[in-house]
C-alpha cells in the first residue's frame, strides 16, 4: 500500500481535539526519540493553543534494542503533562507481565523479544528455555533491575480510548461485538477475524500490532499505523482533526 499524503480529508470527527497516535516502538528509542520531535515542531507551528492528546498504540519493548529507554521517555511524558497522555497495553506488554507472575510457564515471551528487552536492562537471559529455574532467576534479576516506575507504568496501560468517531486499540476488535464488551485479550492479541473485514465498525479503528511494510494502512474502517519499526526501521504516527489526518514517520 502506498504512503498517504502528509496531509488528506478524513470524514469522522474527534470532538474538535487535536490527536496524535504512535505505533508499535518496540524498543526503538531512537525513532521514538525523533517522532516526539516532529510532533513537538509539528505543535510548535501552530496557532491554536489546544491540549493535545498523544497516544501510543503498544508494544514499547521487546525486540529492539533499547526498550528501557523507551519506557522511561514514557515516564518522563507522563510526568511532563503537556499532552492529555495515553498509554494502551500491546500484546508484547501482556506477554511481560505474564512472564513476571510466572517466568516458569510463561517462558515464551523471552522467544519473541523478550531477551532484547532483558538485555536492555542489563539481565543476561537464560540460555535454555526449558529450564524453570534459569527463567526464575532471570524474572528475579530483572524485577530487581527495572526501577519500579517502569513496572508500575506496564501495569497500569488501558486498553482502549474512543475519542469522536475514532476508537484507539493495540491489535483490533472482535466484529460484531460492541466496543463496550470487547475483551481486552482480543483489543491485545487479534488479528484473524479482523484485518480482513471490510465493512464499517461501531467506530474507525485505529491500531498496530499487525504489519506489512513501511506504510501505514488507510482504510475506510480501520488505520493500521503499525510499521514494522524493529524491522523496517520506519515508525509512524498520525495527526487526527475534525476531517483532516496527516501521517508523520521517521527514519523512512
Amino acid at each position: 500500500m502506498q504512503p498517504v499524503p502528509a496531509s488528506s480529508p478524513a470524514p469522522e470527527h474527534v470532538d474538535g481535539r487535536l490527536v496524535y497516535a504512535v505505533g508499535d516502538v518496540h524498543g526503538r528509542y531512537d525513532l521514538l526519540k525523533e517522532m516526539l520531535g516532529r510532533i513537538a515542531a509539528d505543535l510548535a507551528g501552530r496557532k491554536d493553543r489546544r491540549r493535545p492528546v498523544l497516544i501510543f498504540c503498544g508494544d514499547y519493548i521487546d525486540r529492539g534494542p533499547d526498550s528501557a529507554r523507551v519506557v522511561e521517555t514514557l515516564a518522563w511524558l507522563q510526568r511532563d503533562g503537556r499532552f492529555e497522555l495515553h498509554l494502551l497495553k500491546g500484546n508484547h506488554e501482556d506477554a511481560f507481565l505474564a512472564f513476571m507472575d510466572e517466568p516458569e510457564e510463561r517462558s515464551r515471551w523471552l522467544q519473541v523479544g523478550g531477551r532484547a528487552t532483558l538485555h536492555s536492562y542489563g539481565v543476561d537471559p537464560p540460555t535454555d528455555l526449558s529450564d524453570p529455574q534459569a527463567c526464575r532467576r532471570a524474572c528475579d534479576a530483572l524485577a530487581a533491575q527495572m526501577p519500579p516506575a517502569h513496572r508500575q507504568l506496564l501495569e497500569e496501560l488501558e486498553t482502549m480510548v474512543v475519542i469522536g468517531d475514532y476508537a484507539f486499540v493495540h491489535a483490533g476488535v472482535r466484529p460484531e461485538v460492541k466496543l463496550a464488551d470487547q475483551a481486552p485479550r482480543d483489543l491485545m492479541w487479534i488479528r484473524e477475524g479482523f484485518l480482513e473485514r471490510t465493512e464499517r465498525f461501531e467506530k474507525r479503528i485505529v491500531h498496530g500490532h499487525s504489519w506489512t511494510s513501511a506504510a501505514p494502512e488507510i482504510m475506510p474502517n480501520r488505520i493500521g499505523i503499525d510499521t514494522g519499526a524493529f524491522k523496517t526501521g520506519v515508525l509512524t504516527a498520525i495527526r487526527l482533526e475534525d476531517n483532516r489526518m496527516a501521517v508523520f514517520q521517521t527514519g523512512a
